[in-house]
């Protein structure tokens, strides 16, 4: 056989598939169908990566799979393209971020077809063009007309490098995710999704979905329900009730301080009360340098200033109970103001030794002197809860005696907050809504959409936060849709988040101007099968996108409640020196320069041998030269052909083994174990010396969704017809899996005389009989007395003798 050219046989089959649109979903077609989702990628300047490789590569293998089994395969691409990447590029260059996207976008689908991913390509979406953002900014105002997309002043995160308010997601660690700059506190107007509306949906729908369990556990923690009580403080000589949320009323005797946010409005409405206000406005100051991150930090320098003129009346026993301000309490988290049991909570007990605050046990079982018990037990100190030593018994005598009192009340809290949903910046989609100094807020006309970005040749944004597009008066003076006075157009854009938030619906009518998806295509599709993607997206763009679409599903716009019926999440792929790829440690790999030494179909397996397919795993060039010799020896295999139309003997058992295990292996994401068998079964195919038609069919078949090229290639070679793409998947025979022939050890006393061949239903008796004809083992019996036989099964043969 002629030596195989990777090179054109790539090109050429890259070229067929598009040509003939083998890949082309076909929408409401009698087939089953399957919905397989990638995450669409950020078309960024550097291009491709081999991370994508392997994110792609987990669902292109049960997408070429399905279509075998006889499914109507959606398995869609599209580009995530804005963003602040883009922008500060095309600020850098003078480029318009437009011009930048559409190169990159350009440069990026040819690599991926490089790669040759059975995409249907008529299907591209990109978050950035006007046709698509035209449905993203009409949801926007779904919500706005719902009540789930408002206004609120507050402290935001802001960059002042990249000049744009970021959310609590979005600057972890007190960090710009976006240039990892230091993050400062700024009080502004934003734009919120009221995204705690749908908590309880969010949470609910989980019940309904194959998700991977941390997976599910990850959303769970990041919602973080609990439940509680909120408890009214009488503020002493006032008439203000001071406002808390816990999760244990019952240590409401143990209450020592308050804690009030630093701007909490209570202050300045009691200023003129307050003896210390100099020092408690010079503490605020200082706060508001910090970010949030730095502010809620469990292990810090506790921080504090007592209020002078202000203090709290306990409203279980009528104890004065003094009010501090601290940076770790947020006004936008839970109240503005908390309850503190420094017995039983370690930061409220640092907190109270750092200011000689009384500390009263209310728990019985540690040592206070020492540290805060969180544990359970008896209570005590408690008056009508002492002796009590169930939790959940004392937490709800606690709260009858409240709503009794009408001091307090049970509720729920959730650690997730409403979505902070506006960028200052330009390359994002222009929010549709309308300043009227008459009016307040309003939309945008529908009719009127897509509200385009406007052309501008400065992308910079203002020193002060405010978008590039509120320099541009031909953008921001306008008519009130509702009055016809004169108003501005709001200058804030959305999120990178926004245009991801419901892209799979898109996918499947990309190309509709009435609708952002037809209902009968969307009943056909809907909802998707399989989502796969990094393990970092399974917090914010799921919960954003779940939101959005149980949103758009309780309008009776979408006919099912969960967009994704199963997720799972691929591992990384490290560096060849174990440490995370990074450009600073020249560690990375071009899966360009891999595709052109070796091929795509080396570059397609390797990446899924590598290792466990949910883990990470470090790049092996031996490992990747090692498949490249595998592809090689797949390719030799039509050297040692013969005629025959069934599987031999001697291979047959192999064959419908290896298809079951590749068969299941694929659908686990055993991508690693089921290429490990298909080398296994060309090892004993070499063995053998030769490979019938049969057998070199059902070999390509099982290989095709890992190495496409060289599969349909020798398809081709041996005229067995038509495109290998459009085939059928092979089945396997139950009975034959199981080997006719099994080994077994002989035991003379225990001791290992001897293996040997027994049929797999050979009978016990028969077992006994052939170990004994061994000569080994005859030997070692021969002239001493038989106590004792036995026979375990596809195992061993015992044979005690004495004498």
């Amino acid at each position: 056989m002629k030596q195989y050219d990777f090179k054109a046989v790539e090109a050429k089959w890259q070229k067929k598939w598009e040509d003939e649109g083998v890949f082309h979903a076909q929408d409401n077609s009698d087939k089953p169908k399957f919905y397989g989702l990638v995450e669409f990628p950020y078309p960024s300047g550097a291009g491709m990566h081999v991370g994508h490789i392997k994110a792609y590569s987990g669902l292109e293998v049960v997408s070429r799979k399905r279509r075998m089994q006889g499914y109507n395969v959606l398995f869609p691409i599209g580009f995530d393209a804005y963003g602040l990447p883009t922008e500060n590029y095309a600020i850098k260059t003078g480029i318009h971020p437009r011009k930048v996207t559409d190169t990159n976008i350009e440069r990026f689908s040819s690599q991926l077809k490089s790669v040759g991913f059975s995409f249907d390509w008529t299907r591209v979406i990109d978050t950035t063009e006007e046709g698509y953002y035209k449905w993203t900014q009409w949801i926007f105002l779904k919500m706005f007309e719902n009540g789930l997309a408002f206004r609120d002043k507050t402290l935001v995160n802001y960059c002042p490098s990249c000049k744009v308010v970021l959310s609590n997601e979005d600057s972890q660690g007190g960090k710009c995710d976006i240039c990892h700059s230091d993050i400062v506190q700024k009080s502004k107007d934003v734009w919120y999704l009221r995204i705690t509306e749908y908590a309880d949906k969010l949470l609910e729908g989980l019940e309904e979905v194959d998700y991977l369990p941390n997976i599910k556990l990850q959303q769970v923690n990041w919602i973080g329900k609990s439940t509680g009580a909120f408890v009214n403080f009488d503020v002493k000589g006032t008439d203000e009730k001071l406002r808390i949320y816990t999760t244990r009323p019952d240590t409401l005797y143990g209450v020592t301080f308050m804690v009030m946010a630093p701007e909490h409005p209570m202050i300045d409405k009691y200023a003129d009360k307050i003896a210390n206000m100099d020092e408690i406005l010079a503490y605020r100051t200082e706060c508001a340098k910090k970010t949030e991150f730095e502010r809620t930090q469990l292990v810090k320098e506790k921080t504090g200033v007592r209020i002078d003129g202000l203090s709290g009346i306990s409203p279980v026993d009528g104890k004065e109970i003094p009010i501090y301000i601290s940076d770790y309490v947020m006004m936008g988290y839970g109240t503005g103001a908390i309850m503190a049991v420094p017995a039983h909570d370690q930061r409220d007990y640092d907190f109270a030794k750092k200011f000689g605050i009384d500390i009263i046990e209310v728990i019985k079982g540690g040592d206070i002197s020492k540290e805060a018990y969180t544990g359970d037990g008896e209570m005590v100190n408690s008056g009508f809860l002492n002796g009590i030593s169930e939790k959940k018994v004392a937490i709800e005598k606690m709260i009858a005696f409240l709503e009794e009192k009408g001091v307090g009340e049970k509720g729920v809290q959730f650690k997730m907050k409403d979505w902070a949903f506006n960028r200052q910046r330009y390359w994002g989609e222009p929010i549709p809504i309308v300043h009227c100094p008459t009016c307040g807020m309003v939309a945008v006309p529908y009719e009127e959409l897509p509200l385009r970005l406007p052309e501008v040749e400065n992308f910079e944004p203002g020193s002060d936060g405010e978008s590039p597009l509120a320099k541009i008066d031909s953008f921001v003076n306008c008519k009130c849709p509702k009055c016809g006075g004169d108003a501005k157009r709001e200058t804030d854009t959305m999120p990178q988040w926004a245009g991801s938030s419901w892209y799979f619906l898109r996918y499947i009518d990309p190309h509709n101007d009435n609708a952002f998806a037809d209902k009968d295509k969307l009943a056909y599709w809907g909802p998707v099968d399989w989502y796969n993607g990094g393990m970092e997206h399974v917090t914010r763009h799921m919960i954003y996108s779940r939101f959005w679409h149980r949103f758009l599903y309780d309008l009776g716009e979408v006919p099912f409640k969960e967009p994704y019926a199963k997720r799972t999440a691929q591992g990384l792929i490290l560096g060849p020196d174990g440490d995370k790829m990074s450009k600073s440690k020249g560690n990375v790999i071009d899966p360009l320069d891999v595709v052109s030494e070796y091929g795509a179909d080396v570059l397609r397996t390797y990446v899924l041998f590598m290792g466990d397919y949910e883990k990470a795993a470090p790049w092996s060039e031996n490992s990747v030269k090692g498949c490249k010799r595998f592809i090689d020896r797949v390719w030799g295999l039509q050297d040692i052909l013969v005629p025959g139309d069934s599987y031999s003997s001697e291979l047959s058992s192999a064959f419908h083994k290896t298809i079951k295990k590749v068969s299941e292996d694929i659908e686990n994401l055993k991508y690693n174990t089921a290429i490990a068998a298909l080398m296994s079964l060309i090892n004993a195919i070499y063995e053998k010396g030769e490979i019938n038609h049969a057998e070199l069919k059902a070999f390509v078949t099982l290989l095709n969704p890992f190495a496409p090229h060289v599969t349909e290639e020798i398809w081709e070679e041996q005229n067995f017809g038509g495109m290998l793409a459009n085939g059928t998947w092979v089945s396997y025979d139950e009975a034959k899996c199981v080997d006719e022939e099994v080994e077994i050890v002989a035991q003379v006393n225990g001791k290992i005389k001897a293996k040997i061949m027994v049929p797999t239903d050979i009978s016990d008796a028969d077992a006994i009989n052939m170990a004994k004809a061994d000569s080994k083992v005859a030997e070692a019996i021969s002239g001493k007395d038989i106590v004792k036989e036995l026979y375990i099964k596809g195992r061993l043969v015992n044979i005690v003798v004495k004498g």
